[in-house]
């Protein structure tokens, strides 16, 4: 009758070729077939338990324990182990860092007698670890992605022939595992993908496709993310006594957060201007209620205006937003002015009474843009800058609103020579024609 190795009748790691020819046979078919298997599996979670499984039954121990390395908090965790919850282990201690840090397999024939052995589990679960064997799990480019970890052989101690047995599984199980690790990551960044530009998708959709159709004015306003998603915001809405609400409105930063703040700004401005055109009003109302919401590192500049046809006029409120740019077409000159007030979100108690007037005569146009086409800078840092926008309102002040729009953008673009566009990029025109 065939018999194993044991501690207690052989030395525990005795030569490769006393291991019956048969038994090693056995043994290299089963790896084989556990490879086999371990290659169709698909998903992270099950292939560490077909490989805890897969370890039980071709090394003939009573516990198995994968442990994948986390490079970020430089650990080691088991993510699934057979008959133990969860262990974290600091990849620096222990023999399971140790094996990481070596790239060795660790053969422990006595771990209470072994310093680097750590006994709390064992306490935890009455489990008792006579003896084991941990080898790391290598990717495909050699890189370490966990360890495997092996306790109590069943007859005596592990020998060398499970170490060589470990060496050829050990590879296996640790390519599957970083085939599926790049796989799963692949498909949660396609998935926040997904996300993100359904995300956009959305916040495209609420901008106004169309500007309302005003008698004797031409408006145009269009956006640019910096990324999937903006913190920018403009929107007109056409109120029942012919005049229009016009808005373009700027959070901190950009991406989901300012995304999911502009969203909310532009829905209370929507709500306000639906209950009053008084722009004092609009502005505390819009102002209170994000201040109840906002973080404190959090802020939103924003432009409320009032265009009343009839009396070929814009009225406004700018709650930290500035430059506003007005181009005078009779005297061909461009104004500046500053904001009127705080941006909104940081006082719930500011005040926004301060309500600038501009008449508009033909050919007179009001110019708003977000800072991120102020501040794009070129490849030796110097900014866009107030005087390159006047420049461009000049030279195209014969074209309509939304052509001066892609005018100014052309002009950023050539301007940046290829540099990242790092903020997002927001513009309205209101044009007396």
């Amino acid at each position: 009758m065939e018999r194993r190795a044991d501690v207690s009748d052989a030395d525990p790691t005795p030569p490769t070729a006393a291991i019956d020819a048969d038994r090693r046979i056995a043994d290299l078919m089963e790896v084989l077939e556990v490879s086999r298997r371990l290659a169709a599996t698909t998903e992270v979670l099950p292939l560490l338990e077909a490989i805890e499984r897969a370890a039980l039954r071709v090394l003939d121990c009573e516990r198995a324990t994968v442990f994948l390395f986390d490079r970020e908090s430089d650990e080691l965790v088991s993510h699934v182990a057979t008959g133990v919850g969860e262990i974290r282990v600091p990849a620096a201690r222990g023999i399971v860092g140790e094996c990481v840090r070596t790239n060795a397999v660790i053969n422990v024939a006595d771990a209470y007698n072994d310093a680097r052995f750590n006994p709390e589990v064992d306490r935890r679960t009455g489990f008792r670890t006579r003896n084991m064997l941990t080898f790391p799990l290598v990717g495909y480019d050699n890189s370490i992605v966990g360890v495997l970890q092996v306790l109590n052989k069943r007859h005596g101690s592990f020998n060398a022939w499970d170490e060589e047995l470990v060496h050829t599984f050990g590879s296996q199980a640790g390519v599957a595992v970083q085939r599926q690790l790049l796989l799963a990551e692949f498909a949660e960044k396609q998935r926040l993908q997904r996300d993100l530009d359904i995300a956009r998708e959305i916040q495209q959709a609420l901008l106004p496709q169309e500007p309302p159709a005003v008698p004797g004015f031409d408006l145009a306003g269009w956006s640019c993310p910096a990324d999937e998603t903006g913190g920018d915001c403009f929107d007109f809405l056409k109120l029942d006594d012919g005049h229009v609400a016009i808005t373009i409105a700027d959070a901190t930063g950009h991406g989901i957060g300012p995304a999911l703040v502009i969203a909310e700004c532009r829905a209370l401005f929507r709500g306000a201007v639906s209950l009053t055109s008084d722009l004092p009003r609009v502005a505390t109302l819009v102002n209170r209620l994000l201040c109840d919401d906002l973080p404190d590192n959090r802020f939103v500049t924003a432009y409320f205006g009032l265009l009343r046809p009839e009396a070929q006029e814009i009225a406004y409120i700018s709650a930290g937003h500035g430059p506003i740019l007005f181009f005078d077409a009779a005297g061909g000159e461009l104004r500046e002015s500053g904001a009127t007030g705080l941006p909104l979100g940081i006082l719930d108690d500011a005040l926004f009474d301060a309500v600038e007037t501009i008449a508009m005569r033909s050919g007179d146009m009001l110019l708003l843009l977000t800072d991120g086409f102020f501040e794009w800078t070129d490849p030796s840092g110097e900014q866009f800058g107030t005087a390159r926008v006047a420049d461009v309102l000049r030279r195209h002040r014969a074209l309509s609103a939304g052509d001066i729009i892609a005018q100014m953008h052309r002009a950023v673009l050539e301007f940046a020579q290829g540099t990242p566009q790092k903020d997002d990029l927001t513009a309205v025109v209101v044009k007396r024609v």
